[in-house]
């Protein structure tokens, strides 16, 4: 039976108290990206009035309500102050992932090449199996540059000859060219290759938690499908809004979800609230009713 735990605290002080030895078979992390900006994200409410700030389609007017904003400042002093940080929980990492897991790191151009350096070194370069491009289409479009409309998704498998790869279990996509493969390719799609497009978690959608840096659930429905059985436990220390969480609660997987942030906290027990999970983790209610 599946069961989920939340730690509300430094997550390399909780994964070396009490995350044990070769006990986690998948890690997906979201670290920080080190982009040197405050980041901030506003529920919007969009509601049909005749005096509204905005307008739709057919012309109809609409008012903007702003809702609750969460945010956090993600700046280090420096790139090298970023990988001191990261080593450790990278070395942790390693240890709880089981024999035949797999850890992915979600990160950004900023740093992804410095992280792989280190990775190499820690995981083994034979360890490495995959660069997964996220491709979007949103956002602001700068005019003295190509638009950075990705982030890198780092993929180690513990032990490169035997690993879990559901192939089977992974969703298919449409073809680009349809009529070049026949009806029934056509109809029953592709594979997708390392290059996943997807959009981001819609401002309006029923995804969003209002939490900063939320990354979809399809993109981590795939990681959690492919790379795990149910039953199996699941790890995020960098939990944020707690996606990993959910994906794991919709496939029969155990989590462990750990944050220091308050925010991040109730996000994660909105969304697992939904699917009549109780945390485990007793000590949660008290660190949160005694956080700053």
């Amino acid at each position: 039976m599946a069961n989920h735990q939340l730690y509300y605290g430094d997550n390399l002080e909780i994964l070396q108290a009490y995350i044990d030895d070769e006990s986690i078979n998948l890690i997906y992390i979201d670290p920080p990206f080190n982009t040197g900006k405050r980041q901030q994200r506003t529920e919007l409410q969009v509601r049909q009035d005749a005096q509204g700030d905005r307008v739709g389609f057919q012309g109809k007017t609409y008012r903007t309500v702003k809702g609750k904003s969460t945010h956090y400042a993600d700046k280090f002093e420096n790139s090298d102050a970023y990988l001191q940080f990261l080593r450790p929980r990278f070395e942790e990492a390693y240890r709880v992932l089981h024999q035949h897991g797999s850890f992915f790191l979600h990160i950004d151009y900023r740093e992804v090449h410095y992280c792989k350096v280190m990775l190499d070194e820690i995981f083994g370069r034979e360890s490495f199996m995959n660069e997964i491009i996220w491709a979007y289409d949103f956002g602001g479009r700068p005019k003295t540059r190509w638009p950075a409309k990705h982030d890198n998704i780092l993929w180690y498998a513990k032990t490169p000859a035997r690993y879990t790869f559901n192939f089977d279990e992974m969703d298919r996509i449409p073809y680009m060219a349809p009529g070049l493969v026949g009806k029934e390719k056509a109809a029953r799609g592709k594979t997708p290759t390392d290059v996943w497009w997807h959009t981001i978690v819609a401002t309006n959608g029923g995804e969003k938690t209002g939490y900063p840096t939320q990354k979809p659930l399809g993109i981590l429905n795939r990681i959690v499908k492919v790379h795990s059985l149910p039953g199996e436990t699941l790890l995020d220390c960098f939990a944020g809004s707690g996606t990993l969480g959910e994906a794991a609660a919709m496939h029969n997987r155990s989590s462990i979800l750990v944050d220091n942030n308050v925010p991040a906290m109730q996000a994660m027990m909105e969304r697992l609230a939904v699917y009549g999970i109780k945390l485990v983790n007793a000590d949660y209610g008290s660190l949160i009713a005694n956080a700053d």
